[in-house]
């Protein structure tokens, strides 16, 4: 499912206009953006929690040259599920 199939059934949803609902999906995800990118985890009851972790660096290997090669340390955003996504996915 892409942003706009997304918009598109929060329109129909809703009854507002698939733009309008694509302005709000877009709003909501720049809100989490911006509070992931700031340090903050995003937690939205009943589907999961989103944060940011901290990925030191280490020693990998090239897939084209088999050569070993230092991958830097970063920053990676995480998804936990919450226990009624689960559910709903596993079908109990």
């Amino acid at each position: 499912m892409r942003k706009q199939d997304l918009a598109r059934q929060v329109a129909s949803l809703t009854g507002q206009s698939e733009t309008q609902s694509l302005m709000v999906v877009g709003a909501v995800f720049a809100v989490m953006q911006e509070a992931l990118a700031s340090g903050d985890d995003v937690t939205i009851s009943g589907f999961g929690s989103f944060r940011v972790v901290a990925r030191s660096a280490r020693e990998g290997t090239h897939p084209q040259t088999r050569l070993p090669m230092r991958i830097e340390a970063r920053r990676s955003p995480i998804f936990r599920p919450g226990s009624r996504l689960k559910r709903a996915i596993s079908g109990d």
